[in-house]
């Protein structure tokens, strides 16, 4: 078991079952009043972790909203995406801005590639997400989409990889060597009208679930009339903060996916 354990954690994955509690984490943290605090206090960097992923280290839920851009929504343009990185007690614990050049976004669209880059609360980058230009089609078995994530910049920790399925969004969690360490599911139909799209995160065998990542319905003319999307990731909290990058990597592209379309660009 002792052996067992050990190999979970150098995958990233807890060495103990989702829903039990951890014996390794019995400090309680009482909550603050957010509406005073805009960035979550910074934590002491334990030497193990990679700079400025300490903040998620105690995280099982990590909001990401999206920023509404007026300026697209006037032109009926499409602008770089941005990102608020949320705890949840609602505090800003990363800033995230996408980097792309005008002609993908006009001709590319939501294949279009990029980088995000995310900064903490002192403006250091921390996570550089790399989007190459990919196909997205389930008529189409190769070359689909990929994420390059690095933490910190120029550090490779994991990737995620779309997986070819012909009725399922399918994607795998990758570590640095490109071994797949979890797999993530989508529903069938991903439009989300009333109501949100769960998408589950289990392991490779697909037998066991141990959180998801929710696209929340955000109301009629939020989800209609803009492309600001709110996303929560719900996991284990000891779970590996790479594999937790990861993650916030997948929300950004099921938003560029699935979700990034608007009446304003019609």
């Amino acid at each position: 078991m002792a052996s067992k354990d050990a190999q979970n954690q150098r995958r990233g994955l807890p060495s103990f079952l989702p829903g039990a509690p951890d014996p390794d984490h019995g400090v309680h943290v009482s909550p603050s009043n957010s509406g005073n605090l805009v960035w979550q206090p910074g934590l002491p960097p334990p030497g193990s972790l990679p700079p400025g992923l300490e903040y998620l280290s105690q995280l099982d839920l990590i909001i990401i909203h999206q920023q509404v851009e007026l300026l697209g929504m006037i032109l009926g343009t499409e602008t770089c995406n941005k990102y608020e990185i949320k705890n949840s007690l609602g505090q800003r614990i990363y800033f995230a801005v996408e980097e792309s050049i005008c002609f993908n976004r006009a001709f590319c669209s939501t294949l279009r590639s990029c980088t995000l880059k995310i900064t903490d609360n002192s403006g250091r980058e921390v996570i550089t997400v790399n989007r190459p230009l990919r196909c997205n089609s389930c008529w189409c078995p190769c070359y689909l989409q990929e994420l390059e994530i690095q933490a910190p910049p120029g550090t490779i920790v994991g990737y995620v990889a779309q997986k070819w399925d012909p009725f399922l969004p399918k994607f795998t969690i990758q570590n640095a060597n490109k071994e797949d360490i979890l797999k993530i599911v989508g529903p069938c139909a991903t439009c989300g009208c009333f109501g949100d799209v769960d998408f589950e995160v289990k392991t490779i065998n697909e037998k066991l679930t141990i959180g998801k990542i929710s696209k929340y319905w955000s109301g009629f003319v939020n989800d209609v009339f803009t492309n600001a999307d709110n996303f929560g990731i719900h996991v284990p909290a000891d779970l590996d903060v790479t594999v937790k990058a990861s993650m916030i990597g997948a929300c950004f592209l099921f938003d560029f996916m699935f979700f990034e379309h608007s009446l304003a660009g019609l």
